[in-house]
């Protein structure tokens, strides 16, 4: 999947000729700078510590290399493709085998032309060097795994598929009978190493979402809801299921397969969790990362209040494999675990955001303390894949790192005490254009909360600069310091010497569980204060012109975008992408309602005063401020139409305003042009309405 939906960012697409006011010289060259930005993909140790496998995208494609971690020379490095290279195609996701003999990865270099694009998992040996294509499907792959004893790659597929699965990519446009019609449905699919036989072993009534190999190799924890997918993560249940023997045809809840179809599992399965009706401080929360203890006693998995999948925070918890009571196994922590994995039967190694940044340590899970020993790294920036680290038996961990000073490059430690070594220099020679970073601490309402500052590029204390304020999307998200991207960002405007402060208040990721849930029933309310109040003491600080100060944001940052301007007169622009204007209406308009109900306290039709009290269009006729809305037209999670409510809104009003509409896109855009054309018209809008010496 990750090579499907990484292939379109890179082909441009006809799109209309939006109309642009006059350009900054300045936003082109920054803009093509970010284009020049070469991100390495999901490196992999290998399990004696010596070779790191990672992908980068080159002029013909993505390519795999594998870099001697003693030596990391990229004269050396020995490429990994399979015999059918062509240019476009590519291969990533490299997944060592156990022990290390053998390397699997996700690849479109096939000989088959009838199925351009089309990815299928690989397997090169160590010994021999040669590859050989174990899979021959039509469908999504994502999530490969080695099973423990070696034998099996499990991994999530969906068959025929004509999107990523997910919230996030555009969804299909409306026709036939609305979720009946071409649902598609993820799995777990197995296939043998020795002879490429196939089964999808979850049931077809299941969505999966994330799974893990037993230690026994028999067994699979997994985590899964009903279809659609892109709906119901956020009541999943965790499932424990016997893989049994491949396509057993003595099985009766078995549809065993021929040629190169996946057998289907096809009997109904008790859950070992359910989130929605147990009880403690895991009830109606969100589970995700389950990973079974090397004893196959526990299944541990990270459990918390979470906006989006993929977007991991909580407390770390841990059940019996055969069910039971789940225990929170750091309770009270002040931050907020993003990912893990089991170092021991009583030890596991955690990446967990912390104020505006992650630590990595080991703590021990009876006595709930780290291990001394472990020490504990400090990492501002994880990029995060389907495995944030990727861990070998001596303990050494490979990841892919940058900062806002930094671009992104592999970074290997063998420790968490020692120091990092720098596996690739694919950016070295790119330097930010943008303005130094601080961390910023403030209190208000009884919280502890941070944010980052960028400084403007050309900072002259004596001098007077503009604010933009960018609110992070989620709510259960953070913001931790990252080379930007082309597309929609804050970063680049620092570019254009304006200060940029992009806060972490109440019900983001960092400050622990409670944290994140204090903005429960309260949208736009304790979260604006915690933001406003971070200006205050940032006005006290910094020089800044409080006559051109702008807010922006994604997603849920554009609801406070959106709602930011119905409650102050405070910022001179906005620009809000993706938002929601009317919660009301947007219950019945997105195809994610589901996770609304965890932070409503109830549906839209059982209480619909709180979801009216966070609204903006509730508030509209308080709304002074120029501002420029952006939206995908098949945006899934924040639907057009709650851009087109608001857009309306001000326009009828007499407020400055413009609406643009992208084609094809869903929330996160896709294709090039368009994320060129978001960042421009962003940068150019506020550069408009507020420019130097305005009142």
């Amino acid at each position: 999947m990750f090579l499907a939906a990484t292939a379109t960012l890179f082909t441009s697409a006809c799109i209309p000729a939006y109309t642009q006011p006059a350009s900054d010289p300045r936003i082109s060259s920054l803009i093509d700078m970010l284009g020049k930005t070469r991100p390495p993909m999901q490196a992999a140790i290998s399990p004696d510590s010596t070779t790191v496998a990672w992908s980068v995208r080159t002029p013909q494609g993505l390519q795999l290399h594998l870099t001697d971690i003693a030596n990391p020379d990229p004269g050396r490095d020995k490429i990994v493709a399979p015999a059918n290279v062509s240019n476009g195609c590519g291969s990533a996701e490299p997944v060592w085998s156990p022990n290390g003999d053998a390397l699997a990865f996700a690849s479109t270099c096939t000989a088959e032309a009838d199925k351009p694009q089309q990815e299928q998992i690989f397997v090169w040996s160590r010994k021999t060097g040669q590859t050989r294509q174990l899979t021959h499907l039509t469908g999504s792959i994502d999530n490969i795994a080695w099973s423990p004893d070696g034998k099996a790659l499990g991994f999530l597929f969906v068959e025929n598929a004509t999107r990523t699965a997910g919230a996030l990519a555009a969804m299909k446009p409306w026709a036939g009978i609305i979720g009946e019609d071409g649902v598609e449905v993820q799995g777990v699919a197995i296939v043998t190493v020795s002879d490429s036989k196939f089964v999808q072993v979850t049931p077809s009534a299941l969505h999966v979402y994330e799974f893990d190999w037993a230690p026994d190799s028999k067994h699979i924890a997994y985590v899964a809801a009903n279809p659609p997918g892109e709906n119901n993560w956020w009541v999943a249940k965790l499932y424990v299921d016997s893989v049994g023997p491949i396509c057993d045809s003595t099985r009766s809840d078995m549809v065993c397969a021929t040629s190169n179809t996946p057998a289907v599992r096809t009997g109904p399965l008790t859950p070992v969790l359910d989130p929605v009706t147990v009880s403690g401080p895991l009830h109606g929360l969100q589970i995700a990362v389950p990973k079974w203890s090397p004893d196959g006693k526990h299944i541990a998995f990270i459990g918390g209040i979470m906006s989006d999948q993929g977007s991991t925070g909580g407390d770390i918890y841990s059940i019996p494999s055969a069910g039971g009571t789940p225990t929170d196994i750091m309770p009270d922590k002040s931050v907020s675990a993003s990912w893990l994995q089991w170092s021991s039967p009583n030890a596991i190694r955690y990446v967990a955001h912390r104020g505006g940044g992650y630590v990595i340590s080991i703590f021990n899970t009876e006595t709930l303390h780290p291990f001394p020993e472990s020490g504990e790294a400090y990492q501002q920036s994880l990029w995060a894949g389907n495995d944030v680290l990727s861990v070998s038996k001596s303990g050494a961990y490979a990841f892919v790192s940058s900062s806002y000073a930094n671009p992104p490059e592999v970074f290997v430690s063998r420790a968490p005490k020692s120091g990092l070594v720098q596996i690739t220099h694919l950016n070295q020679d790119l330097k930010p254009t943008w303005g130094k970073s601080e961390s910023i601490e403030w209190e208000n309402d009884g919280f502890k909360i941070q944010g980052w500052l960028l400084y403007p590029a050309n900072y002259d204390p004596a001098k007077k600069y503009p604010l933009i304020v960018n609110v992070h999307g989620g709510p259960s998200s953070a913001v931790t310091p990252h080379w930007p991207s082309v597309g929609y960002g804050a970063v680049p405007f620092s570019a254009l010497d304006y200060f940029v402060f992009m806060p972490n208040p109440r019900g983001s990721y960092g400050q622990g569980e409670k944290f994140t849930q204090a903005n429960i029933k309260d949208f736009g309310y304790g979260d604006l204060r915690d933001i406003l109040s971070g200006m205050d003491v940032l006005e006290k600080r910094f020089p800044i012109d409080k006559t051109r100060e702008g807010l922006t944001g994604w997603s849920y940052g554009g609801f406070m975008t959106m709602f930011g301007v119905t409650q102050t007169t405070r910022f001179r622009a906005a620009v809000a992408g993706a938002g929601i204007s009317n919660w009301k209406s947007y219950y019945g308009e997105n195809s994610i309602d589901q996770w609304m109900i965890p932070f409503f306290g109830a549906t839209v039709y059982d209480d619909p005063a709180v979801y009216a009290k966070s609204s903006a269009i509730e508030y509209i006729k308080n709304v002074k401020t120029p501002t420029l809305v952006v939206v995908g037209d098949r945006d899934g999670e924040c639907p057009a139409p709650q851009s087109f409510e608001f857009w309306h809104a001000l326009r009828a009003r007499g407020i400055k305003t413009q609406l643009v509409v992208y084609p094809d896109e869903g929330h996160h855009f896709v294709d090039a042009a368009h994320q060129r054309d978001v960042l421009q018209r962003a940068l150019n809008w506020f550069e408009t309405e507020m420019p130097a010496g305005s009142r």
